[in-house]
């Protein structure tokens, strides 16, 4: 889906997320290298038929969407081929004050405004609530938030890592309908899968997921986007354990037999199951974006049978 103003939609199965672009983890200035790596792994993710880009105020201290900016300002008729997405509501601690949540209603449209310049456009397709602020006003926050919409300054809004009461409440002030909710999720982070299952046995207790957000999501036509979908690598370059080292056997012959990738078949996982999960894809490096291909394009090629073993495979213990 292109940037046309109806958020992220149902063609769109995988985003990709900026989060390492923009150089070091500092205030410090980027360089054109920097530029030519974003220009480089945006180009990979079109390449691969990902059209949704994914940002944050607060990645590489607001770098990630000054290169990105650069990128869009070099390349003509970029913006509206694309949907931007961006998150505010993280501040970075320094040596003055403390990391902290703020969604106070006057902060969230700095931060817009700010990303706005930043990112060389007129307008966000998408703003998430990065984090909850256990000091928010909700009533403060849809105030913002609706007023940045009735400026054109942004199209949809939605949250991230928030569970179904947080988002019921927040919807409940507003006029615009939430459109997303980005959460961990992966075939290594379990958690939102298995609180449905794991309920009435021990194991529970151990689970912090909040249950029945999948559902509410699901009713209220919130699409759900999975940040570390490719699970930090441990199934695809870097296994520790005997159940990462099981599972990525498992991944490399079931890539095998489909003709398609590792990286691809642990998108699949999360895109096979009906919550209509949007995995978010946040390496910057080209070649790996591109063995992501497949999941972009592609109806998820896993069956009922091989979406459990692949599930039993990683967890290391049978299901309860």
């Amino acid at each position: 889906m292109t940037n046309d103003g109806v958020g992220i939609g149902d063609d769109d199965r995988v985003l990709y997320g900026c989060m390492g672009l923009g150089g070091s983890w500092n205030p410090g200035p980027y360089g054109a290298g920097d530029i030519d790596a974003a220009e480089a792994a945006v180009e990979a993710a079109l390449d691969s038929g990902i059209t949704v880009f994914d940002h944050a105020d607060i990645y590489r201290h607001g770098k990630a969407e000054a290169v990105f900016g650069e990128v869009l300002a070099r390349t003509p008729g970029l913006r509206e081929r694309i949907t931007l997405q961006t998150k505010c509501g993280i501040r970075l601690g320094d040596e003055d004050r403390p990391g902290m949540y703020d969604l106070r209603g006057q902060t969230i449209t700095r931060r817009v405004e700010e990303s706005l310049t930043r990112l060389r456009t007129d307008v966000i397709d998408v703003l998430l609530l990065h984090r909850p602020d256990p000091l928010a006003d909700v009533d403060s926050v849809a105030s913002a938030l609706t007023s940045l919409h009735r400026q054109g300054l942004v199209r949809r809004f939605g949250v991230s890592n928030m569970g179904a009461a947080q988002i019921a409440h927040l919807q409940a002030r507003l006029d615009q309908p939430l459109v997303a909710n980005q959460l961990e999720m992966s075939l290594h982070s379990r958690d939102w899968v298995e609180a449905g299952v794991l309920l009435n046995t021990a194991a529970s207790a151990a689970n912090g997921f909040p249950f029945g957000t999948l559902e509410h999501c699901r009713d209220h036509g919130i699409r759900l986007q999975a940040w570390g979908a490719l699970a930090q690598g441990r199934y695809t370059g870097r296994q520790q354990t005997p159940a990462e080292r099981a599972t990525a056997e498992l991944l490399a012959e079931l890539a095998r037999r489909k003709g398609t990738t590792p990286e691809t078949v642990l998108l699949w996982w999360l895109i096979r199951h009906p919550s209509r999960i949007a995995p978010v894809i946040g390496t910057a490096r080209p070649d790996r974006i591109r063995a992501c291909r497949d999941a972009a394009v592609r109806e998820p090629d896993l069956t009922h049978e091989e979406w459990y073993e692949l599930w039993g495979t990683a967890r290391g213990l049978p299901l309860p």
